[in-house]
């Protein structure tokens, strides 16, 4: 009979214990440890023969010797999930997508499936039936004899219709529904997470064959399961974005292929997701008049350059103690560079509520945005309305000075391209000579900004 061994692993941080206790003594967390059963007893058959012969043995090579050869990707027909991955799919690469429930993980994979004529792709759902999928293909509107439907959750059965179909990529919707036969516990365990992505990974790496994976996340936004499961794959996607707005972010938290600072933004509608190739018709409201603490900041986001608005409103303290509040920017910062408003430029700020929105409900962490930050705090304190014909570019310093920021000929010439009269840099940016139309101002202080746009 098959020898059973008892495993007991932390449900939170995924530590393994040899006994079960109260509180782990990695994480510090209560009840969070559970028992798993594996069997070590059963042979595991693999998917199918290794590649390599039998006895055969790797042996060290000098890395001088390694024959660098150039590396294909699969282009899809998707412009800004290639440009996340590096600039497409490549082969054997295993991807995995997070994000929160209905923000439309599904429905950008099955668009990738159905889009990509004469690539062989099956979709694998283990959440959803195969009536239910082909609702949301019609909802898409797009045909493709090339792809598969198949409702399972066991990987073995899994791995069958993969030889018969023998497809050029796998979807897997979700990791968190499969199971093992070789694993004696539910499915979504850490255990079962574990043994299901090894399966597909050897999968992948021994076909050649691209896998994609769609994840759960916990609560607190990380990906559920071990966090060894993110160390596992090739490629972490984090689609994020706000139900309540269409748009959605598609960013890379990790990329073995390719730069994890490009973002891909779409549009969510009825009939599927949207490419935004210009982000900035998202991101800029649009108004019939003038009105202060509004400001436009040129901002990167890797390589692509975009025009963000930021509103700010300073208002009196209605209570004693002043508010700060702050959508899609860091409030630690806010405070900072309302300290810095008051130390540096005189400005009293201490006794009022300041409120802080970036449009189109994303996140910016580009050190650029400081300088338009300030400008609408100090349009919405004095009353007084800028242009929406000026954007912004700088950094902003402890000491009040202006400081330059990268790439700030891209920033230059996409607000040229949109349309703008006039940009406000660091005077310490290095710029060429260019005949654009856009007037370039350089500045070193925050009372230089000042007297430039309120005192006139």
């Amino acid at each position: 009979m098959a020898k059973t061994k008892k495993i007991y692993y932390c449900q939170n941080c995924g530590a393994q214990h040899s006994q079960w206790m109260g509180q782990c003594s990695t994480c510090k967390k209560w009840n969070t440890i559970v028992e798993e059963v594996v069997d070590k007893g059963e042979k595991k058959q693999e998917w199918k023969e290794s590649m390599s012969p039998a006895g055969q043995m790797n042996h060290s090579i000098n890395i001088i010797d390694v024959n660098l050869k150039k590396e294909h990707r699969i282009r899809t027909q998707n412009e800004e999930l290639d440009n996340v991955l590096g600039g497409g799919i490549v082969p054997g690469s295993m991807i995995l997508m997070g994000g929160e429930p209905g923000i439309g993980k599904s429905t950008l994979l099955l668009q990738l499936a159905l889009s990509m004529q004469g690539v062989k792709t099956l979709y694998v759902s283990g959440e959803e039936s195969s009536n239910q999928i082909k609702m949301r293909a019609d909802r898409i509107g797009i045909a493709n004899q090339e792809c598969f439907l198949l409702t399972e959750t066991n990987t073995q059965k899994i791995f069958k219709q993969v030889k018969e179909v023998q497809p050029n990529l796998l979807v897997i919707d979700s990791v968190q529904t499969l199971h093992s036969n070789y694993i004696e516990s539910s499915a979504g365990s850490i255990s079962q997470i574990r043994e299901c992505t090894n399966e597909l990974m050897r999968f992948a790496k021994e076909t050649n064959t691209p896998v994609f994976i769609i994840g759960h996340i916990t609560k607190d936004g990380a990906i559920a399961g071990p966090k060894i499961l993110e160390h596992m794959v090739d490629v972490v996607l984090q689609f994020e974005g706000d139900r309540n707005h269409v748009y959605r972010i598609l960013r890379a938290n990790k990329n073995r292929f390719g730069s994890t600072a490009e973002i891909g933004i779409y549009e969510m509608y009825g009939n599927g997701l949207r490419q935004v190739s210009n982000p900035s018709e998202m991101l800029i409201s649009k108004k019939d008049e003038d009105l202060s603490g509004s400001a436009i900041i040129a901002t990167m986001e890797g390589t692509r350059p975009m025009m963000i608005e930021v509103q700010a409103l300073v208002s009196t303290a209605v209570y004693g103690t002043p508010q700060r509040s702050a959508t899609g920017f860091d409030t630690k910062r806010l405070n900072m560079l309302l300290a810095v408003l008051e130390k540096r430029a005189g400005f009293r700020l201490g006794v009022k509520d300041v409120f802080l929105n970036v449009t189109g409900g994303i996140k910016v962490d580009d050190p650029s945005i400081d300088l338009g930050v300030v400008v609408a705090i100090l349009s919405s304190n004095e009353d007084v309305a800028i242009s929406e014909k000026y954007c912004f570019a700088a950094e902003v310093g402890l000491s009040g000075e202006i400081r330059p920021v990268s790439r700030i000929e891209k920033r230059i010439q996409e607000a040229d391209k949109l349309g703008f009269e006039m940009i406000f840099i660091s005077k310490y940016n290095q710029t060429k000579e260019h005949n654009l139309g856009i007037r370039v101002v350089p500045v070193s202080k925050i009372s230089e900004v000042y007297f430039f746009l309120f005192r006139k």
